[in-house]
């Protein structure tokens, strides 16, 4: 099983977190750097462990920062991300938001790297931005089903984090249901949205078993079987 999206430069045990993680079969971690503090500190930690990737990229709360991509990002990363647009939160203008989105869709492209991106209250205009990027997209924490026939028709990765797990997120599992099995992802954002049943802990890569039972739930699939898929999935987008 593969957590896809964690932060573990932000949990604060992550070699802890990370054999508790192992100890529930849990064998992969894709860990995300968010700026150039960040990310040094991810690869600081991946470079310890022969199971842990890094993705890496300016956030869209960074966006006015003025950190350069190029600084952030390097040819061995598995992904570009996470970037995209928060528009529910705007720490950052909307311009400067666009604007870094697009220089990372670039940057992406010429290195021939997928995207893992972070949309919240941007759906046009995140959709528009990715038509003309022609690489793999990973639509993370997904959370806008809204989104979700622009990453049918467009056969981009689907991620599902805790929140799908809570009581009140029908239309995120129903939006689970719809994905193709082959584009489907799971993940913590560790230390973020915990799932129901940890809610109220911090969340770390060994909980992204209750998302994968969830998943495997609504869409009358064996556990066991789905979570082969998705790490077979994760396998194939950031070519591990």
């Amino acid at each position: 099983m593969i957590d896809t999206h964690a932060h573990l430069d932000a949990l604060d045990e992550p070699a802890a977190a990370l054999d508790r993680a192992r100890a529930v079969g849990v064998s992969r971690v894709v860990a995300i750097g968010c700026g150039i503090e960040s990310t040094r500190a991810t690869r600081a930690i991946a470079s310890s462990y022969s199971d842990v990737w890094v993705a890496a990229g300016v956030h869209p709360h960074q966006a006015a920062d003025g950190e350069d991509p190029r600084a952030v990002v390097t040819q061995d990363v598995v992904a570009v991300g996470g970037i995209g647009l928060e528009f529910y939160r705007e720490y950052a203008r909307r311009a400067h938001q666009e604007r870094i989105f697009a220089s990372q869709l670039e940057l992406a492209a010429e290195l021939e790297k997928p995207v893992i991106v972070h949309s919240r209250a941007a759906d046009n205009e995140t959709a528009d931005m990715l038509a003309g990027f022609a690489g793999d997209v990973v639509l993370h924490c997904f959370s806008t089903p809204a989104l979700l026939p622009v990453a049918l028709e467009r056969n981009y990765y689907v991620s599902f984090a805790g929140n799908v797990t809570y009581r009140n997120a029908e239309e995120l599992r129903e939006a689970a249901r719809s994905v193709p099995a082959t584009r489907l992802l799971a993940e913590t954002d560790c230390p973020y949205l915990a799932p129901q049943p940890a809610r109220g802990k911090t969340n770390e890569p060994a909980y992204v078993v209750h998302t994968v039972e969830v998943l495997a739930t609504v869409r009358g699939e064996d556990a066991d079987e789905l979570a082969a898929q998705i790490d077979a999935n994760a396998t194939a987008v950031f070519a591990l």
